[in-house]
């Protein structure tokens, strides 16, 4: 018979009262036999020798570990359920035997296939790579919160109007989605809820909608936009624009512009619908904006941003029809993405947070996939102080 990678041949003599001795006793026996010769090492050689050309398995691990097996398979996974001084010392055998796991055979046992799946839609962008900055610095923190959890990633590109709603856990190409993108919240709606009632795993950034299932990952869009308005009121500003759409469409910034309104509520100012356009996630989009302003006649010498490639596109506009910035317009973005830092001058800026919105993400999938409860609340965010608001910089 063959226990494991291990051939045992059982010659014992059958019990006087007619109980066999099974091939499953004999896999016990030599289970206890090698826990037995792990705890006196050294005083008698292992009863089997494995071919240096054989790969190691899980079930070498076990025998050097006086372990069982599935305790190795638990272990390697990272479970909980094996106590830390035990998978360390698993964990340290596996790596002296170079061994690997096997993810094939372990997604066969499992129906899951350890891998998540990043979603980017595409998004208006000046260059050819149709993906805003913001999600590009998130990359690098959600690929590695995925490798250190132990799974899998697959990046693709998509359409909001394609059926990408159906090309991944269906298809056991992923346990899991990460959605990032902005767009028109209202038209791909339909879909999300789509991958809801099917039970899909999923999880995206954006403002948390109401019906959403705790799907959703964001920061506190309407903090940040009132502390960004809040800082250009205490710098004497009055007439502050808003740069961004302010309906459901695009909850982000609508969330923002709520905050925008609070702010100017707290301080007395009554908001003028004149200083508010809609303007996507595009430096042209926030020259545009600048543009219209002035096509209505409206005075201003605030802007807050709903994004920072909007507030570097309006403050480009300004220099060319002869405003300084901040001295005659200050200007507030949000993101925090590096070209704020490049911009002439250095942007203020809303800054969400990259690392731990990347964590959040991929833990809050996680927690979806294990029916954990994932935690609540959106991400904090901070203002970053630079030379476009007229103040002392922080950065």
């Amino acid at each position: 018979m063959r226990c494991g990678n291990v051939a045992l041949v059982a010659r014992r003599p059958q019990p006087a009262d007619g109980r066999r001795f099974t091939a499953r006793a004999a896999c016990s026996s030599f289970r206890a036999y090698g826990r037995a010769q792990t705890r006196h090492q050294g005083t008698r050689k292992p009863i089997v020798s494995r071919p240096a050309s054989q790969r190691p398995t899980s079930f070498d691990i076990a025998y050097r570990a006086g372990v069982s097996q599935p305790t190795v398979s638990r272990a390697l996974r990272g479970s909980t359920s094996v106590s830390a001084e035990t998978r360390a010392r698993i964990e340290a055998i596996a790596r002296e035997l170079g061994y690997a796991v096997d993810k094939n055979a372990s997604s066969l046992r499992s129906q899951q296939s350890h891998t998540l799946a990043l979603l980017f839609f595409e998004d208006p962008t000046a260059d050819a790579s149709l993906i805003n900055p913001f999600f590009l610095s998130m990359l690098g923190w959600i690929t590695r919160h995925t490798a250190n959890a132990g799974y899998d990633l697959l990046i693709s590109f998509q359409q909001l109007s394609g059926d990408w709603h159906k090309a991944y856990e269906d298809s056991r190409k992923a346990d899991g989605i990460i959605l990032l993108g902005y767009g028109d919240y209202e038209a791909y709606r339909p879909r999300l809820e789509q991958l809801q009632a099917q039970g899909t795993h999923y999880v995206r950034w954006g403002s948390p909608e109401p019906g959403d299932g705790g799907a959703t990952i964001g920061c506190d869009n309407r903090a940040g936009g009132r502390i960004a308005t809040e800082h250009l009121i205490g710098h004497g500003r009055r007439r502050i624009a808003f740069l961004g759409a302010g309906d459901d469409h695009y909850p982000e910034f609508r969330d923002r512009y709520l905050g925008y309104r609070d702010a100017l509520a707290a301080a007395g100012v009554q908001p003028d619908p004149a200083l508010q356009v809609d303007a996507i996630t595009l430096e042209q989009a926030g020259a545009d904006a600048v543009g219209e302003l002035f096509e209505r006649g409206v005075a201003f010498d605030g802007v807050v941003a709903a994004s920072d490639l909007i507030a570097i596109g309006a403050m480009q506009a300004l220099e060319r029809r002869g405003y300084d910035v901040p001295r005659a317009v200050s200007v507030v973005g949000f993101d925090d993405i590096p070209a704020a830092q490049q911009a002439s001058p250095p942007l203020t800026t809303v800054q969400q947070d990259a690392k731990a919105a990347g964590e959040a993400l991929v833990a809050t999938l996680l927690d979806r996939i294990t029916g954990r409860e994932p935690p609540a609340g959106p991400l904090p965010v901070r203002l970053i102080v630079r030379g476009s608001c007229g103040a002392h910089t922080n950065t």
